[in-house]
C-alpha cells in the first residue's frame, strides 16, 4: 500500500505558510486523544480523529521504535572503527594522485600527506570486531552491533550533510526528516508525549538546526519536538500565574470547540495540528515533568549511564531519557551530540578533544543498549550511532592533529530491532578512503531503517506539488546483510 490520506492533501494558503516555518504546532506531535474526543465526526481512517494513532505499516516490522544517537560533526572512522595498518605504514607520505583526482575537500590541498592514527585497535567481543581503544564501553557490546564500515554520502559540508542524512536531501527547508516520515507512516504509541522527540547535548545544537527534525511538506503534526533540559522541558508549558487546572481545562475545551468548527468548514490539516498542539501541551503539563524526573531511577542505573548529577544536562542523561521516552510509547527519539568536527585546531583535535568527546558518549551509549537488552526492549528497538560523514586519511595541517571532511567511506553502527549483531558490513580500501565492499549509501541506510519498521521506502510517499516524494528521493536499496 502507499501511505496517503486524502484529508491531509487539502492544501490551502494557510497550510502553505504554516509549513514555511517551524511553529508551536510541533507540540501536537504526540497524539490526539486516543478516544477521538476532539472531533465530532467518526471516521474509518484513524488519522481523521488522531493523526498519530498507531497503525500498521506495509508488512510485519522487526522494530517498533528508533533511538538515533547522532554524532554531529563527523567522527573519524580512522580513529574509532576502521583499523588501517597500511595507512600507518605510509604515514607522512603524499597521498597517491589516483586517490584524489577530481576530488573536492572542504580545506585540504591535493598534495596533503597521509596521517596514520595514534590510536590502538583491539578485537572486541566473541565476534572479534576490531575497534579503537577510544571506545572501550561500546567495544563491550560488539556482539550486539552491526558495524557498517562502508557508508557513503554526497555532501561534504556539515549543515547540508546533516540534512542529507536526516531528510535524504541536502538543501535546507522543505523535506521531511526521517522521524517525521516514520511517525507519518506508523504513528506513535504515546498518549501524552510526542511521537518524535529531539534531545540536544553539548555547548550548542547541531549545525542545520530545526530543519533536521522538521516535517517539511508533511503536516506539522509530524515534526520533532525538542525537549529542553531542566524542570520545564517545553517552554511556556506551565500554567500562567493565577490559572488553576480547572480553568486551564475549560480554556482548552473552548479553543478546541472553535478550532474543530473551523476544521469542519475548511478541512485544513494545520487546524488539526493546532488542536493537537493545545491538547498535547495540556497533557504534557504532567507527563513531561514526570518524564524528566530521574529521582525514581536506581543508583545502579545512574552509575551504569555515568550520570553524576541527575539535574545536569548531559548526553548520558539524554540516553536515559531516551529509554524512558520509548517506554512511554514515543516512536522516534533523536539525540544530538556535537563537536566531532576534528580539524586540528585547539579544542577540535584528534588528541585531547577526541578523548573528551569519546568519554562523553562511550559509556552511556553502551549502557543504553545494555539497559534496553536487560529490559527486553532491544529486540524491537533500533539504535543507530553515527555522524554525517567521516574524516580524510590525509591529515589537515593546523596547530594540532586533525582531518578534513570525508564522504567516500565512513563508519556507523546499528543495534537491536531486526539487526544482525556481531558482524561487520562492508569495508574501505587499505587507506580508509573509498568504500570498496558493500557500499552503503545514505539512501540505502534510510531504506533499511524504514524496512525494519515495516515500511517499504518506495511506497511511503506523500504527494506535494504534483509529485510523490519519499525519504529516499529517487534512490535507496534495503541492505539485506544488515537484517537478522
Amino acid at each position: 500500500m502507499t501511505t496517503t490520506i486524502s484529508n491531509l492533501h487539502a492544501e490551502t494558503r494557510r497550510h502553505f505558510f504554516a509549513n514555511a516555518g517551524f511553529s508551536i504546532g510541533g507540540l501536537g506531535l504526540a497524539s490526539l486523544l486516543s478516544d477521538g474526543q476532539l472531533f465530532a465526526a467518526p471516521s474509518s481512517d484513524p488519522r481523521a480523529t488522531n493523526p498519530l494513532a498507531p497503525r500498521d505499516g506495509h508488512f510485519t516490522p522487526k522494530a517498533k521504535r528508533v533511538i538515533y544517537l547522532f554524532m554531529a560533526g563527523g567522527p573519524s572512522h580512522l580513529e574509532l572503527y576502521d583499523d588501517k595498518p597500511k595507512l600507518q605504514e605510509l604515514d607522512g607520505q603524499v597521498i597517491p594522485e589516483s586517490y584524489v583526482k577530481g576530488k573536492r575537500f572542504a580545506f585540504l590541498k591535493k598534495d596533503a600527506k597521509l596521517l596514520g592514527t595514534k590510536r590502538k585497535f583491539v578485537n572486541r567481543g566473541d565476534c572479534g570486531t576490531r575497534m579503537s581503544e577510544c571506545l572501550p564501553h561500546i567495544g563491550s557490546i560488539a556482539d550486539d552491533l552491526c558495524l557498517i564500515r562502508s557508508m557513503k554520502t554526497e555532501v561534504f559540508n556539515h549543515g547540508p550533510a546533516k540534512l542529507y542524512m536526516n531528510t535524504g536531501f541536502e538543501r535546507f527547508m522543505g523535506r521531511p526528516s526521517m522521524g517525521a516520515w516514520v511517525t507519518y507512516g506508523i504513528g506513535s504509541e504515546a498518549d501524552d508525549l510526542p511521537g518524535f522527540v529531539v534531545l540536544n547535548s553539548g555547548p550548542r545544537g547541531p549545525r542545520g538546526g530545526t530543519p533536521l527534525w522538521a516535517s517539511g511538506f508533511l503536516p506539522t503534526t509530524y515534526q520533532g519536538v525538542p525537549l529542553l533540559n531542566g524542570a520545564d522541558p517545553i517552554l511556556n508549558l506551565s500554567n500562567p500565574k493565577g490559572i488553576d487546572y480547572q480553568r486551564q481545562k475549560e480554556f482548552i475545551s473552548a479553543v478546541t470547540d472553535l478550532n474543530r468548527q473551523r476544521l469542519e468548514q475548511v478541512g485544513d490539516p494545520e487546524i488539526a495540528t493546532r488542536i493537537a498542539a493545545y491538547e498535547m501541551a495540556y497533557r504534557m503539563q504532567s507527563s513531561a515533568p514526570e518524564l524528566t524526573d530521574l529521582s525514581g531511577e536506581t543508583k545502579e542505573t545512574l552509575d551504569a549511564y555515568n550520570i553524576q548529577d541527575v539535574s545536569k544536562p548531559t548526553f548520558a542523561r539524554n540516553c536515559l531519557l531516551a529509554r524512558r521516552l520509548i517506554e512511554r510509547g514515543t516512536r522516534f527519539v533523536q539525540l544530538y551530540h556535537t563537536d566531532w568536527d576534528h580539524h586540528g585546531n585547539p579544542g577540535t583535535d584528534l588528541g585531547k578533544a577526541l578523548d573528551a568527546r569519546c568519554q562523553e558518549v562511550d559509556q552511556s551509549s553502551a549502557a543504553l543498549v545494555k539497559d534496553l537488552k536487560q529490559r527486553g526492549l532491544l529486540e524491537d528497538t533500533l539504535v543507530i550511532w553515527g555522524g554525517e560523514f567521516g574524516r580524510t586519511p590525509q591529515g589537515e595541517p593546523r596547530d594540532l592533529i586533525g582531518r578534513d571532511h570525508h564522504i567516500d567511506g565512513f563508519s556507523l553502527w546499528l543495534a537491536g530491532g531486526g539487526v544482525k549483531g556481531g558482524q561487520t558490513v562492508g569495508a574501505t580500501d587499505e587507506l580508509g578512503y573509498y568504500a570498496v565492499d558493500t557500499p552503503v549509501h545514505v539512501h540505502d541506510l534510510q531504506a533499511t531503517v524504514l524496512h525494519l519498521l515495516g515500511l517499504d521506502h518506495l511506497k511511503l510517499t506523500y504527494r506535494f506539488q504534483g509529485r510523490d516524494f519519499r525519504l529516499t528521493d529517487i534512490g535507496g536499496n534495503v541492505v539485506d546483510q544488515i537484517l537478522a
